[in-house]
């Protein structure tokens, strides 16, 4: 178990809320006068979600994004967003950055909290973001039934292509993906009253949807060679792209007779009876790592 995983697992006892929905999703749902909050909190630290080096403007895009993502899941409409943010050199293009997803998305910075750092240690930025319930009840991980089909909204792979063209120094390939995610917060909202499941794919395909099924108490069996991969991808890296995360496309089941309406969104898998793995790739348990985690041993 990892140390994530482990702490999360300490966690739960202190998070008996409803709301919460036993730290088992990608946010909390708070019901209340006939509407339901979406509350999500995201974290990036410096060499880990961002490169040393790499423009301010591009991490609070991202940052931004990313929490927006959660809420695309939720199929929620984003009302604000609160920063925690650890000040560095080169604050005014953090804050120009910040400006243009804002902008972007539509969506008003309400408040936070700032502090500073010794110099050369890792800086870590959070955001809390905030959203309206557009439908009932609101989607989580859990609900995937058997017999359900597994559904991405599009190709995975792209965030790993341009991180490591950013981390070589290299050309020629988009880094869009990895620098500027695209939260599918219309995606989500237009998916979330036809799904039984639904999460991002953040850290993997293959770990988000081993948490999915753990989340329904069901297997999911994945095609891989049905995933889509990002352009310029070479099939030899096919399960790279499974396991790297960072991509924000949306993970979803649905009954057997759901058909989509938008072009890109593809089925990669089945819903089945939980069996002794969570997930299953081609028929066999996956080997090695699943996807990313915090502090893997």
């Amino acid at each position: 178990m990892s140390n994530e995983a482990a702490l999360i697992a300490a966690l739960r006892a202190l998070a008996p809320h409803p709301a919460a929905r036993g730290l088992a999703d990608d946010a909390a749902v708070l019901e209340f006068g006939g509407e339901a909050l979406v509350l999500t909190h995201d974290m990036m630290v410096e060499g880990v979600h961002w490169l040393p080096g790499q423009d301010p403007a591009d991490v609070a895009y991202k940052l931004v994004a990313v929490n927006l993502s959660d809420l695309a899941a939720k199929g929620a409409e984003p009302l604000g967003v609160l920063l925690g943010y650890t000040l560095g050199p080169d604050d005014a293009r953090f804050v120009a950055g910040l400006s243009e997803a804002l902008a972007e998305f539509d969506v008003p910075l309400l408040g936070g909290d700032t502090v500073s750092a010794p110099v050369g240690s890792a800086r870590a930025i959070g955001l809390t973001a905030l959203g309206r319930a557009t439908c009932q009840p609101v989607p989580s991980r859990g609900g995937a039934q058997v017999g359900d089909g597994v559904w991405v909204t599009g190709p995975l792979g792209g965030a790993m292509l341009g991180f490591e063209v950013l981390r070589d120094g290299a050309s020629g390939i988009d880094t869009s993906a990895f620098r500027r995610p695209r939260p599918l917060l219309a995606q989500g909202r237009a998916l979330a009253p036809l799904v039984s499941a639904m999460m991002d794919v953040s850290d993997g395909l293959l770990l988000d949807a081993s948490r999915m099924a753990l989340a329904s108490g069901v297997m999911i069996a994945l095609d891989g060679s049905a995933v889509p991969l990002a352009p310029g991808l070479p099939e030899a890296r096919r399960h790279d792209a499974l396991t790297w995360g960072d991509d924000y496309q949306l993970l979803f089941t649905a009954a057997p007779h759901f058909a989509p309406d938008h072009p890109a969104t593809t089925r990669v898998g089945t819903v089945a009876a939980r069996g002794p793995h969570p997930v299953l790739l081609d028929g066999s348990a996956p080997v090695g790592a699943l996807g990313f985690q915090h502090g893997a041993l």
